[in-house]
Order: structure tokens, then C-alpha cells, then sequence
């Protein structure tokens, strides 16, 4: 089951974006992480990135710090979408 981006606005912590991706095996995981190294390496953005055996979750925060979610967030989360078709 794909999530799709949910704000998650916090008092006492910076506003940041999340999701959840699921995968089949470990295999479409991991190509998936590989291409997604290769796409923060690329843009200079390490979002926060946890993962198992078939799912991985990402937490986006903006680029400046405690910044609300920008425009340039919206994209980089759109990027990180387009490496799953």
C-alpha cells in the first residue's frame, strides 16, 4: 500500500513531509534506495530515511532551518516519486 506525502506540522519540531512505500521483495527495495542515493546525491538533499526488508519511509524537511515546506520541498518529494514509475 503506497501513502501518498502527509504534512505533519508539529509544535515543537520543524514542519517536514512523510511517506511510506511498500515493496513486493527486497530487491525492488533496494533498486529503489539505490536510485533514490543517486537522486540526493544529485540535488544535495538527504532527507531522513528509514527502512526494512520491504518498505521504506522518508521524512522530507525543508532546506533552511525550521523553515515551513517550500515550493523546492514539494518538488524534490515530486522527484522522489517519479523514481517509482
Amino acid at each position: 500500500m503506497e501513502q501518498p506525502w502527509t504534512p505533519r506540522p508539529k509544535p515543537e519540531q520543524a514542519e517536514r513531509l512523510e511517506r511510506r512505500i511498500e515493496f513486493a521483495d527486497y530487491a525492488s527495495n533496494r533498486s529503489f534506495l539505490d536510485r533514490l542515493n543517486d537522486l540526493c546525491v544529485q540535488q544535495g538533499r538527504y532527507p531522513d530515511i528509514s527502512f526494512g526488508r520491504t518498505y521504506v519511509n522518508i521524512t522530507l524537511r525543508s532546506d533552511g532551518d525550521d523553515s515551513p515546506i517550500a515550493s523546492a520541498d514539494h518538488a524534490f518529494a515530486a522527484a522522489i516519486d517519479d523514481l517509482l514509475a
